[in-house]
């Protein structure tokens, strides 16, 4: 995946808690300007971790299910799953280099002995 994607109530089950590689969710709205501010900076981060990681976007407007589930009061909240469950949750703009820090060492693979 090399592009953040839309992802639905109905879907997010299926995208996300069922994925085989870390997933960064972009919880966000149109009308919020700090969501705007972080779309670029996951857009680069899609790219470059293409195939280690996905990242996905929902619109907490029109998806207030999951948004509720995650009990998601501010945007963006950035939460990063791993093999179904919540590994990191980050709320508010943050530059590329802080979320890097955060979201790179989840990616790592498990060595096994």
């Amino acid at each position: 995946m090399t592009q953040p994607i839309a992802v639905e109530d109905a879907q997010f089950g299926e995208e996300v808690l069922q994925s085989g590689t870390p997933v960064l969710v972009d919880f966000w709205a149109p009308w919020c300007g700090p969501c705007r501010m972080v779309a670029p900076v996951l857009e680069e981060l899609a790219l470059a971790h293409a195939g280690k990681l996905k990242v996905v976007k929902v619109n907490t407007d029109t998806n207030p299910g999951i948004s509720a589930q995650y009990g998601i009061l501010s945007i963006p909240t950035l939460i990063l799953f791993k093999d179904g469950a919540v590994a990191d949750r980050m709320v508010g703009f943050m530059p590329k280099a802080a979320l890097e820090s955060r979201i790179v060492p989840q990616l790592k693979k498990e060595v096994t002995p």
